[in-house]
């Protein structure tokens, strides 16, 4: 069993008030390691930590190549710890091993994507305004300052290595809190970090709880600029509070995405790719195909093929490769997903698989929800319109491409949506006219470090990844430098100073 204390200033230490918590295995229950739990004191220490280092130039004032050599070492490290890293992410979110290993090869390819960026983004001369005799013109971009980044506990690693790569490229400094639920990746990952000796200070990494460690983060007046991921309900509050001394944000929050099949889509591609789409690490995705809208013609062959191949998936131990669904991350949340699951039935949907909570077997330890479809779902219903965050489906049916791009748009969410077909440009023309900030055509789930993804509507503000990501991370400033134009001939003598 691993213990983990708080990482603050370039050193490991207890926390203020003494706080030791257990992480549990999803799967059976058992403890996987002991955290120090950060209080706000703990926040307060780390936000001063990361304020000096900030201010003293010890990161941002580094040229971009050497921050890129930083984060290059970051992501070889998580390389040659991959094995480890893979199963302590397994154990204490209950990933299957199969996507864990994904998970922590992209953690470290998001490290060299940024470091990339990290001499990619300084400043650019305005040549559309330019005019030599009269004046150049010079956007700059500057590190926006101390970091407070929040992230869930759905995919530990990989968010942090999604929050910490853009602020850390954009010269900035960084407070982390991992969720309380999954803190062992991201505290292996401030070894890393405390291994390739990235100066104190730069990076602070503390696992808390939301409403003490977490909002003393978003509240402290030393922090310029707030990265969040997890529920929008959160979100929303987050925005409150930070509206008090207008700190920047990024927030990407919850979807309810739409996965649109057209009549002339090829069957088992698009059967497969919305089981994939939905079923992923148990449909705990943001951006999971939670609504799928299929076409009146193939909808009762549609949903049968998808039903005899859901029944296929195996739920079982996520250490196995054989594995398809894992456990719910918590035995709360799979009371959560199972009240969604009532709703639907006192609703009167039609439940064509699924439905029950493991009670018995290696199963029962765990927490495990079987995969649920519905069927015949009213859009405007509870489960349709709702985050469930757990492993259950609603199938509606269209008979217009109009009629579907209709249903999509009809939710306060707009992460993420897809369309199957072999018209590309029929698709195109429905993606183009989805209110989401990622839509695929015949895929779902490809996320690229170099590809901006966030929100619509109540999924979002702002984006991550990519240059846009970086940015996101950065104040810009217009420099306007004379080039020596005479006094008589400047803009403004004609209007108040003397002659």
């Amino acid at each position: 069993m691993r213990e983990y204390k708080l990482y603050i200033d370039g050193k490991f230490v207890a926390s203020r008030k003494g706080r030791v918590e257990s992480t549990l295995n999803p799967f059976d229950g058992s403890v996987v390691g002991k955290f120090e739990v950060a209080s706000p004191d703990d926040i307060d220490s780390a936000v001063s930590a990361a304020r000096r280092a900030f201010d003293s130039g010890v990161w941002s004032d580094l040229s971009g190549e050497v921050q890129a050599s930083y984060l290059k070492k970051i992501g070889e490290k998580i390389n040659e710890k991959s094995a480890e890293l893979v199963e302590l992410e397994v154990l204490d979110s209950g990933s299957t091993i199969r996507k864990a290993k994904d998970d922590v090869a992209l953690s470290a390819r998001a490290f060299n994507v940024f470091s990339k960026l990290a001499a990619a983004v300084n400043e650019r001369e305005m040549s559309e305004i330019s005019k030599p005799g009269f004046a150049r013109n010079i956007l700059r971009y500057e590190p926006v300052g101390v970091v407070g980044a929040i992230i869930p506990w759905n995919f530990p690693l990989k968010m942090a290595a999604w929050k910490l790569g853009p602020a850390l490229a954009a010269g900035c400094t960084v407070v982390l809190k991992p969720s309380e639920l999954t803190p062992v990746t991201a505290m292996e990952l401030a070894g890393i970090i405390d291994e390739v000796d990235l100066p104190p200070g730069v990076v602070n990494i503390l696992p808390g709880y939301g409403q003490d460690a977490g909002e003393t983060l978003v509240r402290h007046p030393d922090v310029d600029k707030i990265a969040f991921t997890g529920s929008t309900a959160v979100g929303k509050k987050i925005m409150q509070i930070a509206a008090n001394d207008l700190k920047r944000l990024t927030l990407e929050c919850g979807g309810k995405s739409a996965n649109i099949v057209l009549d002339d889509a090829d069957m088992d591609v698009a059967v497969d790719g919305s089981l994939y789409g939905m079923f992923y690490h148990s449909g705990q995705c943001c951006e999971a195909a939670t609504r799928l809208l299929v076409h009146e013609s193939i909808y009762d062959d549609f949903v049968r093929t998808l039903v005899e191949r859901a029944k296929r998936m195996k739920a079982g131990n996520p250490m196995e490769p054989s594995t398809d669904i894992g456990p719910l991350i918590s035995r709360k949340q799979v009371e959560r997903v199972a009240g969604y699951i009532e709703s639907g039935r006192k609703d009167g949907f039609k439940m064509v698989l699924g439905g029950g909570v493991a009670r018995s077997g290696e199963l029962s330890k765990g927490n495990f929800v079987e995969p649920t479809i519905f069927v015949d779902v009213n859009n405007r219903s509870k489960i349709a319109q709702e985050e469930i965050f757990g492993p259950v489906l609603v199938v509606s049916k269209f008979s217009t491409d109009d009629e579907a791009v209709s249903l999509a748009n009809d939710t306060v969410y707009g992460l993420a949506a897809g369309v199957w077909s072999r018209d590309l440009r029929r698709a195109k023309w429905i993606a183009n006219s989805l209110k989401a900030g990622t839509v695929w055509i015949n895929e779902w789930h490809l996320l690229n470090e170099r590809a901006p993804f966030g929100g619509y509507k109540q999924s979002g503000i702002g984006r991550e990844f990519g240059r846009t990501g970086v940015e996101e991370y950065m104040e810009m400033k217009h420099i306007h430098i004379d080039d020596g134009v005479p006094r008589q001939k400047r803009a403004w003598y004609d209007t108040v100073v003397p002659r």
